[in-house]
């Protein structure tokens, strides 16, 4: 079994700065890609950034220059540092996680998603 937890959401004026975390734990063999999702309300999952293994980063265009993200390895952790917010960044962010349980078994987990909100 595999749990993500993620932590570090909140309501954030137009500027500042969050950063969110992302915990994989239970039975794992391995862990692949790493990213972050959002969906605002009305509007399809999108993604927002992902980091391979060996750290290459994929960004997306609107969040470039001021989200970053980066992860942990030894800690089965994935990070999105997210600066110079702006309201429409309000969406909730998901964690997803491609990991493997075994040498055989992949599969994509998400986390359960955590609220950003950025006022204006």
């Amino acid at each position: 079994q595999v749990q993500l937890v993620e932590s570090g959401g909140g309501l954030v004026q137009a500027g500042g700065s969050l950063r969110l975390s992302c915990v994989a734990s239970g039975s794992i063999f391995s862990i692949n890609t790493m990213a972050w999702y959002r969906q605002a309300p009305g509007k399809q999952r999108e993604l927002v950034a992902a980091i391979t293994r060996g750290g290459i980063t994929n960004v997306e265009d609107s969040v470039k220059g001021r989200f970053t993200i980066s992860r942990d390895n030894a800690k089965n952790t994935v990070y999105l540092q997210m600066n110079s917010l702006k309201p429409e960044d309000t969406a909730v962010y998901y964690c997803n996680v491609r990991l493997s349980t075994s040498w055989y078994a992949t599969s994509d987990y998400w986390g359960q998603g955590t609220q950003v909100t950025v006022s204006s």
